[in-house]
């Protein structure tokens, strides 16, 4: 179980959902992180919310983390598994968790994403794979 505010009454203030609230309940999630450049780098990835915050495991030497390491600058959308766009782009601030983590993570990804999640969190246990997690807090 993802710990989270609850039911549908703690999903929104007065009528109007959050933008944690919508890219919770997206599928995919469009990720941009940014070169030193400036230049935005886009990647669709699988996010689940524990607390506040959204998280994210990933290639522990992908480019996007590296680009998190030096600057935790970010944008959030919800969007398709080819990373087309469903919802406006939300700034966001990403940041390298530790691996104590992962296990929540990944036990959260099982409940959201059923058999493709349950079956990432097997291959993580049979194969010993470090992946990195990712924090995603919009401000």
């Amino acid at each position: 179980m993802v710990p989270s505010r609850g039911g549908p009454a703690g999903r929104s203030v007065g009528g109007v959902t959050t933008p944690i609230d919508v890219l919770e309940d997206a599928k995919y999630v469009l990720l941009t992180t940014f070169r030193k450049d400036g230049t935005p780098v886009s990647t669709p990835v699988w996010a689940v919310r524990i607390g506040d915050e959204l998280r994210v495991w990933t290639i522990r030497d992908s480019g996007k983390v590296k680009r998190i390491r030096r600057s935790g600058r970010a944008q959030v959308a919800p969007c398709t598994v080819r990373g087309d766009p469903r919802g406006p782009s939300i700034d966001a601030t990403a940041r390298m968790l530790p691996d104590s983590e992962a296990p929540a993570v990944l036990d959260a990804l099982a409940a959201k994403y059923g058999l493709m999640g349950w079956w990432t969190r097997m291959m993580q246990r049979f194969t010993g794979d470090t992946r990195a997690v990712v924090g995603v807090s919009i401000p």
